[in-house]
C-alpha cells in the first residue's frame, strides 16, 4: 500500500509536466507565437511598412515582451522560493500560480486580427508565462521528496517524457481540429470545430482557452495525490525571515563553487535553448515562409524525439549522473545553432539551392528534430543536477535562484535578438547570439562537480531560522 502511494505521488507530479508542457509548446513556440507574429505583420505592412522591416519589428515586439516577463520572474523567483521554504508550504504557491496560469492562457483569445491590442495580448501571454514558471519553481523542488537519489534522475527524465507527450497530443489536437490556414481549413482539411469562425481565426485563437482548460483538468492528479513532506513551519514574521534566509545563502554562495558555476552555466545554456524553442517558429514563419499549420507539425517532430530522449536522457543520468548528459547536450546543439543561421529559402550551409527546393524546408525539420531530442535531454538533466547541487533543506530557494539564473538571461537573450535583429533588419543574423551563449554555459561547466560540494557546510544558511 505505501508503494502504490508513493507510484501515485510521482504519477501525480509528473502530471505536472503533462498539464503545464502546452504553455510552451503550443503558446510559446509553435501556436500562438508565429499567429502573434503574423497579425502583428499584418497590422505593419497595412501600414505602409515593408515585408521585411514589418517581420523583423514583430519579432523584436515579441522579444520585448518576453524580456518584461523575465525580469519579473527573476526578481521575484528566489524571494518567493526562499519564503515557502521558511513557511514549509509550496502547495498554496502552486495553486496562486495555477490560477495565473489559467487566466493568462484564456486571455490571448482577444487576438482577433481585425481588432487586438499587442500591449493587451502581451500582458495575458506574460501572466500566464508567469503563473507557468512559478508553479515549476514549486514544483521541482518536491521532487527530492519523491524517491532515493539515485532515482531522481529517471524520475526527472520520465516526467520530463510524459511533459512531452502531452504536449504532442495537444499539439494534434490544435492542428487536426481547431488550426485554420490561409484557406482557412485545418490540417486535415475540415473547418475549426464548435462552429469556430476561421475567417476571424477564432480557431488558432482558441489555443489560449484550450490550453488553460487542458492545464485545469490534467492538474487534478497532482492536486489529489501529491503531499508536500511536512517541514518545521516558521512563527512570526515569515517574510523577514525567508530574507534573511535568503541573503544568509547568497553569501554562501562564493564557497560553493561547484554549484555557483553550475548556476552560471546553467544561466547561459538554458537561455539559448528557451531562445530557440520560443524564436524557432517566428524565424520559420519569416525566413522560410511557412504557415502556423506548417510550423505546428515541426513542433509535433520537435516534441516526439524529446518525448523519446527525454526518457532516454533520464537513464543515461541515473546510470552516469547528470553532467555527461548535459554536456553533449550543449555540444549538439552548438552544431544545431550554427546550422540554424546557415538556413534559408535560398541556401543552406552556404550552398545555393535551386528556386522551390523543399532542401531548406528538410534541413529545418532536422534541425527542429534534434533541438527537440537535445533540449529534452538537457532539461530533465538539468533539473535533476540542481539537486544535486543545493542545500536539501532549501530546495525550493535553490530552485528559486536556479529560476533567477535562468531569467538573468532569458531576458537578456529575447532583448539580445531583438536589438540584433533591430540593428540588422535580417532575421537570421538576428539569432546568433544564441550561439555564444550555448559556448559560455558549456566552458562554466568545468567547475561543476557532478555530485556537488556535499562536504562544504552552507553554514547559518543551512539552518531555519528561529
Amino acid at each position: 500500500m505505501a508503494e502504490a502511494s508513493a507510484r501515485k505521488r510521482i504519477w501525480g507530479w509528473m502530471m505536472f509536466d503533462w498539464a503545464s508542457q502546452p504553455y510552451n509548446t503550443l503558446l510559446l513556440t509553435f501556436i500562438f507565437g508565429p499567429f502573434f507574429a503574423e497579425i502583428v505583420i499584418d497590422r505593419l505592412v497595412s501600414g505602409g511598412m515593408a515585408q521585411e522591416a514589418a517581420r523583423a519589428e514583430a519579432q523584436a515586439y515579441w522579444g520585448y515582451g518576453l524580456t518584461t516577463a523575465g525580469i519579473l520572474i527573476a526578481v521575484l523567483a528566489p524571494i518567493l522560493g526562499a519564503i515557502a521554504d521558511s513557511t514549509g508550504r509550496r502547495m498554496p504557491w502552486i495553486w496562486f500560480f495555477s490560477l495565473l496560469y489559467v487566466v493568462g492562457a484564456t486571455g490571448l483569445w482577444w487576438a482577433d486580427p481585425e481588432a487586438f491590442s499587442i500591449l493587451t495580448l502581451l500582458f495575458f501571454f506574460g501572466i500566464g508565462l508567469i503563473g507557468m514558471e512559478f508553479a515549476t519553481i514549486f514544483t521541482n523542488a518536491l521532487l527530492p521528496s519523491l524517491g532515493d537519489h539515485n532515482r531522481l534522475g529517471a524520475i526527472s527524465g520520465s516526467g520530463w517524457a510524459w511533459g512531452y507527450v502531452g504536449g504532442v497530443i495537444a499539439l494534434a489536437i490544435m492542428l487536426l481540429l481547431l488550426a485554420e490556414n490561409d484557406a482557412g481549413v485545418t490540417f486535415i482539411g475540415i473547418e475549426p470545430i464548435l462552429g469556430l469562425d476561421a475567417a476571424a481565426r477564432e480557431g488558432t485563437r482558441s489555443v489560449g482557452p484550450f490550453t488553460a482548460l487542458w492545464y485545469a483538468v490534467f492538474m487534478i492528479p497532482f492536486f489529489l495525490w501529491v503531499r508536500e513532506p511536512r517541514h518545521e513551519v516558521v512563527r512570526g514574521a515569515p517574510v523577514a525571515t525567508a530574507l534573511r534566509d535568503l541573503v544568509h545563502t547568497i553569501k554562501a554562495l562564493p564557497n560553493h563553487v561547484s554549484m555557483s558555476a553550475y548556476l552560471g552555466s546553467s544561466m547561459f545554456y538554458r537561455d539559448a535553448l528557451n531562445g530557440m524553442y520560443t524564436f524557432g517558429g517566428i524565424y520559420a514563419l519569416g525566413v522560410l515562409d511557412w504557415t502556423v499549420v506548417d510550423i505546428g507539425v515541426f513542433g509535433i517532430v520537435a516534441a516526439i524525439t524529446g518525448a523519446l530522449f527525454a526518457w532516454l536522457g533520464g537513464k543515461v543520468d541515473e546510470a552516469l549522473g547528470p553532467k555527461p548528459v548535459i554536456v553533449t547536450c550543449i555540444l549538439i546543439l552548438l552544431v544545431v545553432g550554427v546550422m540554424i543561421v546557415s538556413v534559408s529559402r535560398t541556401s543552406v550551409l552556404g550552398m545555393a539551392v535551386p528556386e522551390g527546393s523543399a532542401l531548406p524546408d528538410i534541413a529545418f525539420y532536422v534541425c527542429g528534430a534534434v533541438i527537440g531530442a537535445a533540449g529534452g535531454a538537457l532539461q530533465s538533466a538539468s533539473r535533476t543536477m540542481m539537486v544535486r547541487q543545493a542545500n536539501a533543506e532549501r530546495m525550493t530557494e535553490a530552485f528559486g535562484l536556479y529560476a533567477l539564473a535562468g531569467k538573468a538571461t532569458t531576458f537578456i537573450a529575447p532583448a539580445a535578438i531583438a536589438i540584433a535583429t533591430d540593428m540588422t533588419g535580417n532575421q537570421r543574423l538576428g539569432i546568433t547570439p544564441l550561439i555564444g551563449l550555448f559556448f559560455i554555459g558549456l566552458i562554466l561547466l568545468i567547475w561543476v562537480k557532478p555530485d556537488g560540494e556535499r562536504d562544504v557546510s552552507w553554514s547559518a544558511s543551512s539552518q531555519p531560522s528561529a
